[in-house]
């Protein structure tokens, strides 16, 4: 069976119309703006909230994302009027609007009358009304209102001047994404009778020979509900593609409404890529399907150098994107409200944190939302405009971004340079999360976010890219975790390294197949002709165990796990020097073709993943870059040339050299040589 995320290999070929419109109508600069719910105020505020964001050089707005019960108040029964004198306000002051279908949020009426399409839990509680998100997404009732509410919208609005973009829902799979109620049953049933034809050969799929679980009839096969112990991985891991799968119906259910209502308008929907913020959708196959890619990100406020988690997840959209410029839909100007610590963010950091998104791709920075809500869940969240009103330091900083943005207009279109590729998919890390595993560390958005430091400490841009994805161009091919490889994968790898690539494979690689079934023969299963190598026996740590590795240069130190490794054809780098593997390989590389494979079979700490990648780097051609730690440098190439962004995460100014002079965008001063960037602040460099 082919695997059901290869990417297209014409990055325009997508379901849709035959030519795709991927920028908002009439939005000719950066994006600048936010969320505005102006239901939440009485419309004598809508003129105040216009003039201020003139002032603020808002450039597009989000709106009606929530609204549904407001636009149709009964079935049927339907309120333009307020929306009608809106977005003619919001021309009338040159303001461009993404206008979103309603459909995260049904009414209370449509629930009065179609209780069952509340979501049901694993354990089988019902949710209720009263929050957002709470949706069936199996449920005929709702396919039918959500088309209906979109249908009348688009006859409305699909030629309004002031339309720019559609939004359709918002967030998918935030909070709730699977539900496990009989007509979920019955949708799951319908999605594995295409996937698998035959009974029979889901029953070969699943495994279902072990603990007798043989299915013989369709009916007999429920959603993976709690059970008394471990459940059947495969049906878990199709259960986990199922979700993906409905949510992205229902997506594209609207939007090809809007298409063939509202032609020439792009249609988009906000991701959120960030692997701290949504684990149940496989947005390489959504990706393929929006006309724009946006994303909403929110650093985890407490975190250290959180800025490193804003690139990868800016990384990570750029290339769901397929390297296309992308949008910055939702970001904070402060603290948000549903993190267990809110903390603010620091003079400055409002503005760092959206160009350093620009920097990786996206064309515009905007936020939620326009104006602070004094009601409801959010009223703690951070807005452009904040309960603290003009006279704050917040609304300054939006008044100067919002300047910043204009005089980088140029920027617009441009691509985003990279050094390397990382290896990423969701399949792979739903089937590892699942039930017993080897050990309770092996966590693969863990090595993730490892990995992707350790590179970003090295001054690399990287793209991510699917394992069965073209890797030719890259120098350097990195992969933190990829449990689940299918044979297509196995080519893919081999063929990059014969033909001269460098690749650097992480422990638990290649164990099992599209089932979650172990590939036939020893460890690890389908890179294990790609490395050189087998493993004989997994040989897990126990908790605050630590390793060393003797080789090059000096010791290394490992935890978490080690393997018995066992040379086919690889060199042997670094061996353990104790723990269970004593003796054994801990680090190799193997030479084939004209490439090289590395393979590195415990968790480095921080030291070792970075002498180790510094090695790798090296052997893909790969110099170190003379910058300051976080100082971050990411090049944008377009049709007016190139443009140097220099982000500086520090307290200290630093210095950056550049290969050229050219003008700095922000102040227009003329720069040659090297680049002055100020403790917090940003440059952008036209060379």
């Amino acid at each position: 069976m082919d695997h059901p995320l290869t990417r297209d290999k014409n990055p325009d070929a997508a379901a849709g119309p035959a030519v795709r419109h991927r920028w908002p109508v009439g939005l000719d600069a950066l994006a600048h703006g936010g969320d505005y719910n102006p239901e939440q105020w009485p419309e004598e505020v809508w003129h105040e909230d216009v003039r201020l964001m003139r002032e603020a050089g808002v450039t597009m707005v989000s709106v009606g994302i929530f609204s549904w019960a407001l636009l149709e108040t009964e079935r049927g029964v339907h309120d333009f009027g307020w929306l009608d004198r809106l977005l003619d306000l919001l021309h009338e002051n040159g303001i461009r609007v993404d206008l979103g279908t309603p459909t995260v949020v049904p009414p209370a009426w449509f629930y009065r009358e179609h209780p069952d399409a509340l979501p049901v839990t694993r354990d089988g509680l019902r949710h209720e009304f009263g929050s957002r998100g709470a949706i069936c997404h199996s449920s005929p009732a709702y396919h039918e209102a959500a088309a209906a509410i979109t249908e009348q919208l688009a006859r409305r609005y699909g030629g309004h001047p002031a339309l720019a973009l559609w939004h359709v829902h918002n967030e998918y799979g935030v909070p709730v994404s699977a539900c496990y109620c009989e007509t979920s049953a019955a949708h799951f049933r319908r999605w594995l009778a295409d996937r698998y034809t035959t009974v029979k050969e889901l029953n070969e799929a699943w495994g279902t020979a072990f603990w007798g679980q043989s299915y013989t009839r369709w009916d007999d096969i429920r959603p993976p509900r709690l059970t008394p112990t471990a459940g059947n991985p495969a049906q878990q891991l199709d259960w986990a593609r199922f979700t993906s799968d409905a949510l992205l119906e229902n997506f594209v259910r609207e939007r090809d409404i809007l298409h063939r209502l509202s032609p020439g308008v792009p249609v988009t929907t906000n991701f959120m890529t960030a692997l701290t913020q949504c684990e149940s959708l496989d947005y390489w196959a959504w990706g393929r399907e929006v006309d724009l890619v946006a994303n909403d990100h929110y650093l985890v406020a407490e975190a250290d150098r959180n800025h490193v988690n804003l690139a990868m997840s800016a990384d990570l959209t750029r290339s769901v994107a397929g390297g296309r410029p992308w949008l910055l839909l939702e970001h904070s100007t402060g603290a948000v409200n549903w993190q267990p610590r809110n903390i603010a963010k620091r003079p400055g950091e409002m503005a760092r944190n959206s160009l350093a998104h620009v920097a990786r791709g996206s064309d515009g920075a905007m936020f939620f939302q326009w104006r602070a809500s004094r009601s409801g869940a959010e009223k703690f969240h951070s807005a452009m405009l904040p309960h603290a009103g003009t006279d704050s330091r917040i609304w300054r900083e939006v008044v100067t971004l919002g300047a910043d943005l204009s005089a980088l207009g140029a920027v617009r279109g441009s691509r985003v340079v990279s050094d390397a590729a990382v290896l990423w998919d969701w399949q792979s890390w739903w089937a590892q999360k699942l039930e017993w595993r080897p050990s309770v560390e092996l966590d693969a958005r863990d090595q993730a976010d490892r990995w992707y430091t350790a590179a970003y400490d090295r001054h690399l841009t990287v793209d991510f890219a699917h394992p069965e994805a073209d890797l030719a161009g890259y120098p350097l091919v990195l992969v933190p975790a990829l449990y689940l490889a299918t044979d297509a994968t196995s080519r893919n790898l081999r063929r990059y390294v014969e033909d001269g690539g460098t690749l650097a494979v992480s422990y638990f690689s290649g164990i099992v197949d599209a089932h979650d079934a172990v590939h036939p023969g020893p460890h690890p299963g389908a890179l294990r002709d790609v490395l050189g190598l087998t493993v004989e026996e997994f040989a897990p740590l126990r908790q605050g165990e630590r390793v060393r590795l003797d080789g090059p240069g000096g010791a290394l130190a490992g935890d978490a796990w080690s393997e018995f490794v066992v040379p086919r054809g690889a060199d042997t780098l670094w061996t353990y020097a104790d723990g269970p593997a004593a003796g054994h390989p801990a680090v190799t590389r193997h030479a084939l073709g004209d490439g090289s494979a590395w393979y590195l079979s415990t968790r480095l700490d921080e030291p070792g993943l970075a002498d180790v990648l510094a090695r790798v780097c090296a052997d893909a051609g790969l110099p170190g870059r003379e910058l300051p730690r976080d100082v971050e440098v990411v090049e944008r190439v377009g049709t007016h040339g190139r443009y140097l962004f220099a982000v500086n995460h520090t307290g200290a100014d630093a210095r950056v050299p550049l290969p050229g002079a050219g003008t700095e965008l922000l102040t227009g001063a003329p720069v040659t040589g090297a680049l002055d960037v100020p403790a917090g602040a940003t440059r952008v460099v036209h060379l």
